[in-house]
C-alpha cells in the first residue's frame, strides 16, 4: 500500500490552518487504488455554512457529495477544509452547490458526481439544490441525465 505522504498531500497530518475566504487552491487528490473498480464515495458535511450575499446572515446546510472515481480522489481533510471555506462567502445555496461541483470535477475528473444541499429554513422555505456531472461521451453521461430525470 502507498504511503499517501508520497503523493504530496500537505494538509494530511500537519497543523489545520482555516482559510477565511473561498479558497478552492486547498482541495488536494491522491491516487485511486482501485481504479478498475466502479464504486461510490459519499461525503456528508452536516455543518456547512454560507454567507447571503444580499442579507449577508449565515445559511447552515449539509452537503452531500456522491462520486464515482477514476485515477484521483479527494483528501478528506481537503475537502473539509475547502467547505469551510465557504464560511464567509457571500453565495447563494445554488450557486455552493455547483462550484462545490465544478472544483471537484476540476480536481479529480471523476467518472461521475452529483452534489446536494439540504439547507435549513430561512422565512419558512427550504431549499435543496442537486447537481450532478457525467463524463462526456460515456455511460455516466447517461446516468447523470436519468439521475437529473428522476431526481425529487
Amino acid at each position: 500500500m502507498k504511503d499517501r505522504k508520497e503523493e504530496g498531500l500537505k494538509g494530511l497530518g500537519g497543523r489545520t490552518v482555516y482559510s477565511e475566504a473561498y479558497n478552492p487552491g486547498v482541495l488536494e487528490a491522491f491516487e485511486n487504488m482501485n481504479p478498475d473498480n466502479d464504486y461510490w464515495v459519499r461525503f456528508n458535511c452536516p455543518e456547512f455554512t454560507a454567507l447571503c450575499p444580499i442579507t449577508g446572515q449565515p445559511d447552515f446546510a449539509e452537503i452531500r457529495i456522491s462520486y464515482i472515481p477514476d485515477v484521483k480522489m479527494v483528501e478528506s481533510k481537503s475537502l473539509k477544509l475547502y467547505l469551510h471555506s465557504f464560511r464567509n462567502c457571500g453565495s447563494f445555496h445554488e450557486d455552493c452547490v455547483n462550484t462545490i461541483m465544478k472544483d471537484l470535477i476540476k480536481l479529480m475528473d471523476p467518472k461521475y458526481i452529483e452534489v446536494t444541499g439540504l439547507f435549513v429554513p430561512r422565512g419558512g422555505i427550504s431549499i435543496y439544490p442537486y447537481a450532478n456531472y457525467g463524463r462526456p461521451g460515456t455511460k455516466w453521461e447517461a446516468l447523470a441525465v436519468k439521475r437529473l430525470e428522476e431526481h425529487e
